[in-house]
């Protein structure tokens, strides 16, 4: 284990030249650098941050929800049948032709009406729009007091008006505590997204938005580890200005309030944008590559971070693209905005089916710093976070 733990903290590896762990730990009086050993701190936080959510969504978002009329409700059931229940639950929950005809044979049903049940079945299981509305408020507090906390805190700091401070003196930069508690929340906020991922919304993106999710912890991490927090408060303020949007989109969706909705989802559209694909390039990449290059110098660790930085960036892109195409959409067929990712097959389905025509799928549906409004139909989903 000795030798693992020296291989995986090779300074060769996580510090410039002539930098070692043991220049780290040599500090001044009331001098402290960012120590891997402090990130523990988030997981106990994040059991507490789980908790909060709890509390929070049990006795104010439910209060929010009761008063724009959004009440807990059972959906449609399905009729009880034991022949289509042992098929949903051991073989598929979604039949294809071949087990819809044989399942329409043996219980002397139209077609229609086995295809009726398993939508009906399907939904049974799936929350209703309170719990959604609730879930999406969660995530809405969260995501505009961490904004408003890291505008703040930045606004003292001198790297957000002149980046380079954020290489000056590097890695020796002292870890103030405005700048540890705004990184240990962040971790601690995704770190319980991952808990919570199992008891929330099941949603067909559920193992992408883990490793997403995982992938955001290891980013959060590896930049404290190593001393890039300057730098890295920047990427998770950037990302956070559009996050808290997009939830109030949502919520204004779940309380059928939809002209609000739509106007929101167009300033999250904006500030997403001018965010992710102006001031994150232009401000961001420009200090971590040629900011760094000319004060710092490149070492292993430098490249890895550069390098997933820029991957970032192509899946910012991707992502605009996708919110672009939906708004166009929105605006060309005219109509409102639901969330793509989107977990309730819409009731309308049945209706269209009755009248025989094609139904589409798309009703509301949430997640937290992922998925954002659309018209019905629409497939996409979008992955924000802090990273």
């Amino acid at each position: 284990m000795a030798a693992l733990s020296a291989w995986f903290w090779s300074e060769r590896f996580w510090l410039p030249h002539n930098v070692t762990w043991a220049d780290l730990s040599e500090q001044a009086p009331g001098v402290e650098y960012p120590k891997p050993a402090h990130l523990f701190t988030a997981l106990p936080l994040a059991l507490g941050i789980f908790g909060v959510r709890i509390l929070f969504e049990r006795f104010i978002a439910n209060a929010c929800a009761r008063s724009l009329y959004i009440q807990p409700g059972v959906g449609r059931r399905a009729q009880p049948n034991a022949v289509l229940e042992k098929v949903f639950t051991s073989i598929t929950k979604n039949p294809d032709t071949r087990h819809l005809d044989g399942l329409s044979k043996q219980l002397d049903w139209d077609v229609r009406k086995v295809q009726h049940w398993f939508r009906h079945r399907r939904n049974q299981d799936k929350p209703s729009t309170h719990t959604k509305f609730c879930e999406s408020m969660w995530r809405f507090t969260f995501y505009l007091g961490i904004f408003i906390y890291g505008v703040h805190f930045l606004w003292q700091s001198p790297w957000m008006w002149d980046t380079r401070h954020c290489w000056y003196g590097y890695p020796y930069q002292p870890l103030s505590s405005g700048m540890y508690y705004f990184y240990v929340i962040q971790l601690a906020f995704y770190w319980s997204l991952m808990f919570s991922q199992f008891t929330d919304i099941k949603r067909k993106d559920f193992r992408v938005m883990f490793i997403h999710h995982l992938a955001t912890v290891g980013l959060i991490s590896f930049s404290y580890a190593n001393n890039m927090v300057r730098v890295g408060s920047l990427v998770m303020c950037v990302h956070d200005a559009s996050d808290f949007l997009l939830e109030a989109a949502k919520m204004a969706n779940y309380a059928k309030y939809q002209r609000v909705c739509d106007s929101i989802f167009i300033v999250f559209s904006l500030v997403f944008f001018v965010t992710r694909l102006i001031i994150y390039p232009l401000w961001v990449l420009n200090s971590t590559m040629f900011e760094s290059w000319d004060i710092v110098g490149p070492y292993p660790s430098w490249w890895v971070f550069n390098s997933l930085l820029l991957v970032l960036q192509g899946l910012h892109v991707f992502w605009s693209y996708l919110i672009a195409r939906i708004a166009f959409k929105a605006v060309s067929r005219g109509k409102g905005c639901n969330d793509v990712r989107s977990d309730i097959e819409s009731s309308s389905e049945d209706e269209a089916d009755a009248n025989g025509t094609n139904g589409t799928n798309g009703t509301n549906g949430t997640n937290g710093t992922n998925g954002h409004c659309t018209n019905s139909g629409s497939g996409q989903h979008n992955n924000n976070s802090s990273w």
